[in-house]
């Protein structure tokens, strides 16, 4: 095994570690919050898989960045339904807004 490939492996599981750390301290309350924060900043990784694109000469290297690209432009979409969701939660509804309206 590689140098290289082992420091890889290591900053994969370290980051593994601190996220399941991170993400079990947070209360049940925060996740959509979090979630969706996260979520939203993760269109980083579409910058990456442009800066990808770029390097990208072969078929193999053609459809792994179409396949990171999916799945970037899917979690940030996701980041901002879930945010729509979240906000919406704070909206009035309708009815309560028909009522306090109606004498």
């Amino acid at each position: 095994m590689s140098p290289l490939l082992m420091a890889d492996i290591t900053v994969f599981l370290l980051s593994l570690l601190v996220g399941f750390e991170v993400i079990s301290k947070v209360p049940a309350t925060l996740h959509t919050p979090l979630m969706s924060g996260a979520n939203a900043i993760h269109g980083v990784v579409i910058v990456g898989v442009m800066l990808l694109a770029a390097t990208a000469t072969t078929v193999t290297g053609y459809v792994l960045v179409l396949i990171g690209a999916a799945f970037a432009a899917m979690n940030v979409t996701g980041g901002y339904v879930v945010t729509e969701r979240m906000l919406a939660m704070f909206r009035p509804r309708r009815e309560e807004k028909r009522r306090e309206e109606k004498p």
